[in-house]
């Protein structure tokens, strides 16, 4: 199928506002074989188990149809699917949740995860990602871990280079702040980790978490481990130290995990004690610079602990130069490298 359809199937599936979609040309849309495509790539959910919701659905077949309808040139031999007509006709008579609860509701959203440069496959052979997420729902803790954000993704691109990809394969992997786990996700069932430990420190999204690995088949704990981790306190006879005489830590990953200057402190001190049983770790921390003096606290906070801080030099391309894992790039972002001293470096 043609690569402009396959683009904007992946971008529906992730429930891409519709406002930023790479709507496919005229000269596709007033093809019947394709109209046919789109109904059952987006809309049938007999071919597709885990369909976007009926108002994100509503929201995308209207004006579809209505691009549909502007591409016809010659009325008696162009036509509008019969079947996207009736899908539409039964979205408008479905009492849909009002804007305020669907915001609350779980929501599939389904990720692609191929890496930048690597050869397009058919829509149906997509490695793929599906998550449960409550995109705007914040728990008690004020925790936004219910949906995955941009610098997650940032780093999920990175992490599906090449080079990125060698940080992953064959390592046992600790994620910090996992929210809906799709880092843990991605390294488990994409990038060969050897296993993966994903720890937030909500139980509320711990519990979201496990979902998310199920809908994954990844609820297998040789594979992966879900725990509450609280930053700031001491690992020595904890889960933690355990966990990590198991499956010994080689990698560090965090995403979005800088914004709160608050909870800085404990992170780096988080870091210090993993160090401490890991001392050859490589920590890999990515995140969405909303405010510069956040960042400036973290990055100065891992000098004065004594850490190695090397930015990684990965760029986010603009969304419509995005071929999979769609985020928004008005907000800078940075990704960095922690290590320690080696004794022979101090």
């Amino acid at each position: 199928m043609d690569l402009q359809l396959r683009l904007f199937r992946r971008q529906y599936l992730q429930l891409v506002e519709p406002d930023f979609l790479a709507w496919p040309p005229k000269q596709l849309l007033r093809d019947a074989s394709v109209q046919t495509w789109l109904y059952r790539a987006l809309f049938n959910s007999d071919r597709v188990a885990r369909l976007p919701p009926e108002r994100y659905q509503l929201r995308v077949l209207k004006p579809l149809l209505a691009r549909i309808e502007q591409s016809i040139e010659d009325p008696e031999e162009d036509e509008i699917s019969d079947q996207l007509m009736s899908h539409l006709s039964a979205l408008m008579a479905t009492a849909l949740p009002s804007e305020m609860a669907a915001a609350q509701r779980k929501t599939y959203v389904t990720f692609t995860c191929i890496g930048p440069g690597q050869a397009e496959v058919g829509e149906t052979d997509d490695p793929t990602i599906t998550l449960l997420e409550r995109r705007h729902l914040i728990s008690g803790s004020q925790t936004t871990g219910f949906r995955t954000w941009e610098a997650a993704l940032h780093l999920g691109s990175y992490l599906l280079t090449s080079q990125g990809s060698d940080i992953v394969r064959g390592k046992s992997i600790l994620e910090l702040g996992a929210g809906t786990g799709f880092l843990s996700v991605l390294c488990a069932k994409h990038l060969q980790a050897k296993h993966v430990t994903a720890t937030d420190g909500d139980e509320g999204v711990v519990e979201a978490l496990r979902e998310n690995l199920f809908l994954n088949n990844l609820d297998d704990e040789q594979r992966v481990l879900t725990s509450i981790l609280r930053w700031g306190r001491g690992l020595k006879g904890t889960w933690v130290e355990e966990d990590c005489e198991a499956w010994p830590y080689d990698v560090v990953i965090g995403a979005d995990i800088t914004y709160d200057k608050v909870a800085i402190s404990a992170l780096i001190a988080t870091l210090r004690f993993l160090f401490d049983l890991r001392p050859f770790l490589i920590v890999i921390i990515s995140g969405a610079v909303r405010n510069a003096d956040t960042y400036d606290a973290f990055q100065q906070g891992c000098t004065r602990a004594g850490f190695v801080v090397t930015e990684v030099d990965f760029h986010a391309k603009p969304l419509r130069e995005q071929k999979a894992l769609f985020y928004a790039t008005a907000v800078p972002m940075k990704m960095v490298s922690i290590t320690k001293p080696r004794p022979d470096q101090t």
